[in-house]
């Protein structure tokens, strides 16, 4: 017995010893260090190291060859070394929301000072906010917040529960006999349900924007675009599973356009909302772009306002898909029918500008409005947080 209690203590102290380690074990260095004129220092405690560089999108881009073309990808810079620190300060930085990451002798690492990750696609990178600007739009504020839940659906056309995350405004718990709009936005290839919230800052951007009185209270979906996934990494019945990165399941070939409805029928039979095409919209950045596009053409009675982001706005030649057969033929039955609005926007160095600028040559033929804007930059989330805090405040008016 004496024996039993004796471990037990040992163990007691092993385990207090781990948690007072989580509690008190952070580092001491400053880092991020956002100085009184907006310069950032970055510091990094590595005496044994070689070459330690930042690499984020605060830096002149460099570009980069992929599959799909070539894009403006972050630059590098390095740190010097006194005494073990390694350290660099920027220039003055303009108000965004900013991601970076170390590189240690050829090993990207996140930075051990910072807390504030987030996921994209298969990478985690530190972030960082300067204020002021657009960019306040981005902060937590002292305003009325909405509530973002995690909810499953089920999907009869795919044959399995999904999951998406859904934002509801301030006031929804409590406004009982109140309706709201919809507005279904879409992420792009490799994202999830989590990419809109985490990356593009949308309860923060929704909770502002209503709270200033330029946008109205309306409910936001964010569903999984990869129709061969249910969930997002380490949400399924997969577990912990590696992340796919860029080659989800089901992310193009017209399997998530033709199960919309789905989440639109879970939507207006779990929420108080308006049931009718004046009161839903739908976005997306890149391949949610792409989603937007056609399920807006396929669907012409559903949505009143389309935004695409960066879309892939590409057509098809051929397809045995329904969604893309006829495409310009559905086009034209979409815009016979007037929606309210028809959004698009791409930075000028965007890989898929080509792509925008034959559809926007399709609709000029034929006469259909829509709204345009070309901003700098490519293929990014600082474009697309930009782009959400100006197509929210059109809608539902």
């Amino acid at each position: 017995m004496k024996k039993l209690y004796t471990l037990s203590i040992a163990l007691l102290f092993a385990v207090s010893a781990f948690a007072q380690q989580a509690l008190w074990g952070g580092s001491q260095i400053v880092s991020p260090e956002i100085n009184k004129d907006n310069s950032v220092t970055f510091r990094l405690h590595a005496p044994k190291a070689v070459k330690v560089q930042v690499t984020g999108d605060f830096l002149p881009t460099q570009k980069v060859e992929t599959p799909f073309g070539s894009y403006d990808a972050p630059g590098y810079a390095d740190l010097t070394e006194k005494d073990g620190i390694w350290e660099y300060t920027t220039a003055p930085l303009g108000p965004e929301l900013y991601s970076y990451s170390f590189i240690v002798d050829g090993l990207t690492i996140r930075d051990p000072s910072n807390v504030h990750m987030i996921r994209d696609v298969a990478s985690v990178t530190n972030v960082f906010i300067i204020g002021g600007g657009r960019s306040d739009l981005y902060k937590v504020n002292d305003v009325p917040h909405g509530t973002v839940s995690k909810v499953w659906y089920d999907s009869p056309t795919l044959g399995t529960d999904r999951r998406m995350t859904v934002y509801t405004p301030a006031g929804y718990e409590q406004n009982r006999k109140q309706k709201y709009p919809v507005f279904y936005l879409l992420h792009g290839a490799g994202g999830d349900e989590e990419a809109w919230m985490d990356l593009g800052r949308t309860a923060q951007i929704l909770d502002n924007l209503i709270a200033q009185g330029k946008a109205e209270p309306m409910i936001v979906v964010m569903t999984n675009g990869n129709a061969g996934e249910c969930a997002a990494p380490g949400q399924c019945p997969e577990g912990f599973e590696r992340i796919p990165g860029m080659q989800q399941r089901g992310m193009m070939e017209g399997s998530f356009e033709l199960h919309f409805p789905d989440v639109v029928k879970f939507v207006e039979s779990n929420y108080r909302v308006v049931k009718d095409k004046k009161h839903r919209a739908i976005a997306g950045l890149s391949m949610g772009g792409y989603h937007s596009l056609h399920i807006s053409k396929y669907y012409p009675d559903m949505f009143d306002y389309v935004g695409l982001f960066s879309a892939a706005a590409r057509f098809h030649d051929s397809s045995d898909c329904p969604v893309y057969q006829n495409e310009k033929a559905q086009i034209d039955a979409q815009f016979a029918k007037n929606p309210a609005l028809y959004w698009i926007a791409i930075g000028d160095a965007d890989f898929l500008y080509e792509e925008n600028v034959n559809l926007r040559k399709y609709l000029d033929e034929k006469g259909y409005p829509y709204e345009y804007v070309e901003s700098d930059g490519g293929h990014i989330w600082r474009n697309w947080r930009i782009y959400l805090t100006e197509f929210v405040p059109k809608l539902f008016k």
